[in-house]
């Protein structure tokens, strides 16, 4: 199964993808505890380690691709991935399209998951510094 979801923010596409890679901010974002990496290879977690995983790919201000679980799969589900584009939009504002893929049909709850714990906290934070 495969999720996919977009919002707008009110600020550039490098103060987004550099959000999303920096563990303080990452952090202040979404509210959760973050460890962060900006290198292709390095481990992460999100949400107070409820959320593993690995950057696979990274381009910056355009793309990062990550492995992605909770400590909600099952033991033998392997990891999903997530792919998020950046895209400028007019006066600074930027485009962040989610692509999750990899899921079971029992993970259509992370729909919400996104939506709740990032895109709106992101769209509170980011509104904040604008």
């Amino acid at each position: 199964m495969t999720i996919e979801l977009s919002a707008e923010f009110p600020v550039s596409i490098a103060t987004l993808y550099n959000a999303w890679l920096d563990s303080d901010q990452h952090e202040a974002m979404t509210g959760g505890e973050a460890s962060v990496s900006d290198r292709e290879g390095d481990s992460f977690t999100a949400w107070d380690e409820y959320i593993t995983g690995k950057n696979i790919e990274l381009i910056p201000n355009t793309k990062i691709r990550q492995t992605w679980r909770t400590t909600d799969f099952l033991e033998d589900q392997p990891d999903s991935e997530i792919v998020l584009e950046f895209i400028p939009l007019e006066n600074g504002r930027s485009r962040l399209v989610l692509q999750h893929t990899g899921l079971t049909d029992a993970d259509e709850h992370y729909r919400a998951g996104w939506e709740d714990n990032y895109f709106e906290p992101m769209a509170d934070y980011f509104s904040s510094l604008s």
